[in-house]
């Protein structure tokens, strides 16, 4: 299976090529566009391995409570695909390790990859961001979603990031909340408040933009006018 990125990074597209006998896993939704002849069922888990409990965690980390599967059977086809929020993809190969990613980054795989509902504890409750993350692991292709476009940053000892920028990040990787500033009154006066401090090494995936900030900024301009 081939996953080709397009449109980078505001409006970003991606085009899944999936080979005779190959099946492509989907978040809900996710769908732009596909050959008819592709076959398409739906389920809580893996095909044909339904599972509710990891359905109704997945529903926690802010993804659907259903996956789609499009399986290519005598000729290959095509499926594009893209997320609910404007921005940038990215497309990894697994081979082993487990790759962490935010709340409704999730949007392909094929089909050996394994989604799993990880807790976060309540270190990320207050820091206004999901409880659950979606852990991925096995052996083939996963692509994800950003809301901005998405930067790599190669973690040796130690990094600071904004709670509502991170994408993903490899499992070698371990993560504390803390403040942002010297004190609660600087960081809370600096406009950063909480943050994210990696520690280890791996690989980290960053987002330029933070959907939470993004609505907050909506706030005032949404009101319901009097009449």
């Amino acid at each position: 299976m081939e996953f080709e990125i397009h449109y980078q990074p505001a409006n970003t597209a991606c085009l899944a090529k999936i080979s005779p006998g190959e099946t492509l896993t989907s978040e809900g939704g996710s769908m732009l566009a596909m050959d008819d002849h592709l076959s398409v069922t739906t389920s809580t888990h893996k095909k044909n391995k339904d599972s509710i409990w990891r359905s109704i965690k997945r529903m926690f980390a802010g993804e659907s409570f259903f996956l789609n599967h499009y399986s290519a059977e005598s000729a290959p086809g095509e499926v594009w695909l893209s997320s609910s929020l404007p921005g940038d993809m990215r497309s990894f190969k697994l081979e082993g390790p487990k790759l962490v990613v935010q709340s409704g980054s999730f949007v392909a795989s094929e089909e050996e990859i394994d989604i799993n509902v990880g807790w976060q504890g309540f270190k990320n409750l207050i820091s206004g961001e999901s409880l659950f993350w979606l852990e991925l692991s096995g052996h083939g292709n996963v692509v994800v979603s950003s809301f901005g476009a998405i930067y790599e940053v190669e973690v040796n000892g130690e990094y600071i990031v904004d709670t509502g920028h991170i994408v993903a990040f490899e499992e070698s990787l371990n993560f504390e909340i803390s403040k942002a500033g010297s004190s609660w009154v600087s960081s809370y006066l600096g406009g950063e408040g909480l943050v994210c401090r990696f520690k280890g090494h791996g690989k980290l995936w960053c987002q330029s933009h933070s959907a939470n900030e993004f609505g907050s900024s909506l706030k005032p301009h949404l009101r319901a006018k009097s009449r």
